[in-house]
């Protein structure tokens, strides 16, 4: 099972609704569902809250070291508490992904996500959960750093959150422990499509909802 879920992102209020603290939104929304505070606690470096679920403690952790030190704050609270690396979620920002959507996955690169380097460095494993929520890509890489310390557009804003809310609905079978199960419900969880336009009806051409009114429609059209 989960027994520690992190949102990474950046302290402090100019940075609370750029796009690289898609993490913190996560556990914000994990904290109401769960219905517990995050405190500071200098001990860990960070926001920290802890419940219990099904005889088993939970924690959440905002980490407030800045996203490139993220790992001094996971690090410093898995270890006092012998929380396996398998047993930490990680929920970050994603550039590779279209926002509105997430994956879910258990190890591999940081692929150049300060935050993941991190706690790769201080965990010593890149064996640990994620949950990457998307927040697209400027394009061109070198406008990486200004994107993800930019504020979204509210469109983008408003999908991101729809993704948020929708993918904590797995919380309960990541905290179980059901990760197929959480994967399935994260990977599925895609905004709408938007429905095509209705084809214009021809005059002439309305349903009249009378069979026998369309064949008298129809014997003028052929005798014109």
């Amino acid at each position: 099972m989960i027994k520690l879920l992190v949102g990474l992102g950046n302290p402090g209020t100019e940075y609370e609704a750029t796009r690289h603290n898609a993490g913190f939104w996560w556990i914000d929304t994990a904290a109401r569902d769960l219905k517990v505070s995050l405190q500071p606690d200098r001990a860990y470096h960070g926001l920290v809250a802890r419940t219990s679920v099904k005889g088993e403690n939970v924690w959440l952790l905002e980490p407030q070291t800045f996203m490139n030190l993220s790992g001094k704050s996971v690090g410093a609270l898995a270890r006092f508490f012998k929380i396996q690396p398998q047993e930490i979620l990680v929920v970050h920002d994603e550039l590779d992904i279209t926002p509105g959507e997430a994956k879910l996955k258990l190890g591999g690169s940081h692929a150049g996500h300060n935050g993941l380097r991190d706690i790769h460095a201080q965990l010593g494993t890149d064996q640990y959960w994620r949950l990457r929520i998307g927040i697209g890509h400027p394009g061109v890489k070198s406008e990486v750093a200004n994107w993800v310390l930019k504020k979204p557009a509210p469109d983008q804003r408003s999908v991101i959150e729809d993704c948020i809310t929708r993918t904590s609905l797995a919380l309960p079978h990541l905290l179980a422990g059901d990760m197929v199960k959480a994967t399935q419900m994260i990977h599925t969880a895609k905004p709408p499509r938007p429905k095509p336009p209705r084809p214009a009806t021809l005059p002439g051409t309305e349903k009249t909802g009378d069979a026998d009114a369309e064949k008298k429609q129809a014997k003028g059209t052929e005798s014109n």
